[in-house]
C-alpha cells in the first residue's frame, strides 16, 4: 500500500555545496529507483543543532515528502546509517491530517512568495 512519508535529515557541516547537493541526490535516487516519487523537497540551510552530535554545532537540514510502500523506508534508513555525511535523520508517515497541512502550508507558502 502506497503510504506518505516526509523525511528530514541533517548533513554535516563541512560539506561543500557540491558534496551536498550530491548526498541529496543519492537519497532522491534511493527514493525513486525504489518506485517512491517524491512530492515536495526543501532546503532549510546550514542551522544551529540544539545540542552537539559528533561534536558538531550546526548542519544542513534537508526535508523530502514523498509517496511509496512501506518497504521503501528501511532500504532509505539503512542508506542513511551507512552514509557518514548523515548526523541525523528522521522519517514518519504522515496520516490525512499532517498531508492536508503540508499541502496547505505549501499554498499559502507559494501565495507569500508570488505576491
Amino acid at each position: 500500500m502506497i503510504n506518505n512519508y516526509e523525511t528530514v535529515f541533517i548533513l554535516t557541516p563541512v560539506l561543500s555545496e557540491a558534496q551536498m547537493k550530491e548526498a541529496v541526490d543519492k537519497f532522491k535516487k534511493v527514493l525513486t529507483d525504489g518506485g517512491g516519487s517524491i512530492v515536495h523537497e526543501e532546503n532549510w540551510g546550514l542551522k544551529k543543532l540544539a545540542y552537539p552530535i559528533q561534536k558538531k554545532s550546526t548542519g544542513f537540514y534537508y526535508l523530502i515528502e514523498f509517496k511509496s510502500e512501506g518497504l521503501l523506508i528501511d532500504k532509505l534508513e539503512t542508506e542513511y546509517r551507512r552514509d557518514e555525511r548523515i548526523i541525523r535523520f528522521l522519517t514518519f508517515k504522515m496520516d490525512k491530517f499532517a498531508v492536508l497541512y503540508s499541502e496547505k502550508k505549501r499554498s499559502i507558502n507559494k501565495e507569500t512568495k508570488e505576491a
